[in-house]
């Protein structure tokens, strides 16, 4: 008996957030997109713990897609979103979105995922960037970072003399506490 396995599939990720939401909305869309199967969960997108979306990244192969209803559903955030897809195309996995008509495996779909890698990393240089300006604003006016000293001058001048006086560390440690 010869089998025959099919060049690629279309598998589909529907994740909702709460337990009050349903999937229906999104497996039907799956459906009608081609999925010939789909993993649903209900997990927080702040969450990094996925188990269905795991299991679907260890089923695909190279010349399969993962489709998904909305981008929201499968990302964290742009750059866990833009992470997640540039790894699948590492191993020859194409992205679709449904909704918002996404798709990596057109020269049309990469254009798009590649702007939204730009957007990305413009985001990143504009918030190093402020930070960077809020940080030698904070300075010129005389703040400096970082938790104030557990030390104070007049505690390190007490300790200086209590060590010249002969007592150990550890002591010492003790004794200014």
């Amino acid at each position: 008996m010869k089998h025959c396995w099919p060049v690629s599939e279309l598998l589909g990720y529907a994740r909702v957030s709460t337990a009050d939401q349903t999937l229906d909305l999104q497996s039907d869309a799956l459906s009608v997109a081609g999925c010939s199967r789909i993993w649903s969960e209900t997990a927080s997108g702040a969450t990094t713990a996925r188990p269905q979306l795991d299991d679907l990244l260890s089923h695909l192969r190279p010349g399969d897609t993962l489709v998904v209803w909305r981008l929201d559903r499968l990302g964290r955030s742009l750059p866990h979103l833009l992470q997640t897809v540039e790894g699948l195309e590492a191993r020859g996995v194409g992205f679709r979105s449904v909704t918002e008509s996404i798709d990596t495996t057109t020269a049309g779909g990469k254009l798009i995922f590649s702007i939204f890698g730009a957007l990305a990393e413009f985001e990143r240089n504009l918030i190093r960037e402020r930070t960077s300006a809020g940080l030698v604003a904070a300075r010129a006016r005389g703040r400096v970072g970082g938790r104030p000293p557990k030390m104070t001058p007049k505690k390190i001048k007490q300790a200086k003399l209590m060590r010249d006086n002969g007592m150990s560390h550890p002591h010492l440690s003790a004794t200014l506490r």
